[in-house]
């Protein structure tokens, strides 16, 4: 069964970092990119170009979007009962606390900081897979 985990990110390195982590990590995981907090929106609300758009099961949002920042695409996911139940993992380059704390105000599943390194990047992604779409129960919705 096909896996659909979306990548809320503008940074096109950190793109490439979680394409190629998911590459190794499970063929049945099929990546999807929203590149800023708009097209997040529609992709995950199937507007416009997205219409065909799978609901994923796994979602990674970076904070620090254009268009719409993720504090407020996450507060939109918590808000709306079709989508509140995807996990939300918060995968930014910020370590300050009062970030960590409105994340899991806004019922971030999780809050991780993005390693440096490659392979501490590999480790966490594989980490976080495992856990999500292997170990975890989740709600069915298809």
């Amino acid at each position: 069964m096909t896996r659909h985990v979306l990548l809320i990110e503008d940074n096109p390195g950190d793109v490439r970092l979680m394409q190629e982590a998911f590459r190794g990590a499970d063929p049945a995981i099929e990546l999807h990119v929203a590149r800023d907090g708009l097209e997040a929106v529609a992709f995950l609300k199937r507007e416009g170009s997205y219409a065909a758009a799978p609901r994923p099961d796994l979602i990674f949002l970076d904070l620090g979007l254009p268009k719409i920042d993720g504090r407020e695409v996450l507060a939109g996911i918590k808000e709306d009962d079709s989508l509140k139940a995807i996990p939300t993992i918060i995968l930014t380059a910020s370590d300050a606390q009062e970030d960590i704390a409105k994340g899991y105000q806004l019922q971030a599943n999780c809050y991780l900081s993005k390693p440096v390194q490659l392979e501490a990047f590999d480790s966490l992604m594989r980490g976080v897979v495992d856990f999500w779409l292997v170990k975890a129960k989740l709600p069915q919705h298809r």
